[in-house]
């Protein structure tokens, strides 16, 4: 606050004490270049489209808090860090959020982020193979939670569906369905993950919690 401060009142001083012949050199601050670093699945050509409305900006008195207002616009930054290279250069370094599911909500379809954030969906060749989710974001991260708590292996996971009763399907990676209850599906997974690899049901495909205290397999 106190540099901010500082460089503000610098710039104060200088537009208002300098001569109308010297004040044209005040324009060699404006922004020229910005430099943005640490990108993998944004291009740095959009990132400049965002931050079109900065360009020419004096970069003296260019506030961190309108270059803020237009990166945000983007859902797969998660923070970033500014500095200013004097006479005329911005430095940008981002930090970018993994997706790691495609959700289905409606026609709609997002990529959400570890935090279970909305992420606007486009074509990523690397994210081909994320789970699919077809549920509301809200009711998928209390499921995803849970399965967290309990030390589920994520990654076992293909396919979620959340079902007009309000009530969870998960679908395996070796396409074994696990239909849990309405309630307290902690406990029908944790029974899962001490059953899944013994030899005596790994012939099931398909594993029914829905009745209270009780595994029907198909």
């Amino acid at each position: 606050m106190k540099k901010r401060l500082i460089v503000a009142t610098v710039a104060l001083i200088l537009l208002t004490t300098i001569t109308t012949k010297q004040r044209i050199n005040i324009t060699k601050f404006n922004l020229k270049k910005i430099n943005i670093e640490n990108i993998f699945l944004l291009k740095e050509e959009d990132l400049k489209k965002l931050l079109i409305p900065i360009n020419e900006k004096n970069l003296l008195l260019l506030r961190n808090k309108e270059i803020e207002q237009l990166l945000i616009q983007n859902t797969f930054i998660e923070s970033f860090t500014i500095k200013k290279k004097y006479p005329d250069t911005l430095k940008i370094k981002i930090i970018e959020k993994k997706p790691i599911a495609i959700l289905f909500e409606g026609k709609k379809k997002f990529y959400l982020s570890e935090k279970i954030e909305l992420m606007h969906f486009k074509n990523l060749p690397n994210y081909q193979n994320l789970p699919y989710i077809f549920g509301k974001k809200e009711k998928f991260k209390i499921l995803y939670e849970n399965l967290f708590e309990i030390d589920f292996p994520i990654d076992l996971i293909k396919k979620y569906t959340l079902l007009e009763s309000n009530r969870w399907d998960l679908e395996t990676i070796n396409n074994k369905l696990i239909k849990l209850p309405l309630k307290n599906y902690n406990k029908s997974l944790k029974n899962y993950l001490v059953i899944m690899n013994k030899n005596e049901f790994k012939k099931y495909k398909v594993y029914d919690y829905r009745l209270k205290n009780q595994l029907i397999m198909k």
